[in-house]
């Protein structure tokens, strides 16, 4: 028994000793997220060490969510894996990750959005 809770709580808990932030999404149907202080997400000089992270429903790892374009993981870095429109890793790309029909797509209207931690 103790072991179906260890491998539930690493599937489904997150990141280790990770703050959740609450879920980054369109849906107006879900609750809103905690209030978080002012500057979190446009941090012009955030870089993976004091950012907010984005994950997917399966615990993948989906950028940064500053507004540093240099910070080769952004979502806001338009060269980078996780801020390119042709990256199939990045909310950007309309056929990725940023899909409006995915589930965790924070652009479906309808879906669940993806989990921000700290």
């Amino acid at each position: 028994m103790r072991v179906l809770l260890v491998v539930v709580a690493l599937l489904f808990g997150g990141p280790a000793s990770a703050q959740y932030m609450g879920n980054w999404t369109s849906n107006p149907y879900l609750p809103p997220a905690p209030m978080q202080p002012p500057g979190t997400f446009n941090n012009p000089y955030g870089t993976s060490g004091n950012s907010p992270r984005l994950y997917d429903n399966s615990g993948n790892f989906r950028g940064n969510l500053n507004s540093n374009p240099y910070d080769p993981n952004s979502v806001a870095n338009p060269y980078g894996r996780y801020g390119s429109p042709y990256s199939p890793d990045s909310i950007r790309n309309p056929y990725g990750a940023g899909s409006p029909y995915r589930q965790d797509s924070p652009n479906n209207p309808y879906g669940s959005g993806m989990r921000i931690y700290r």
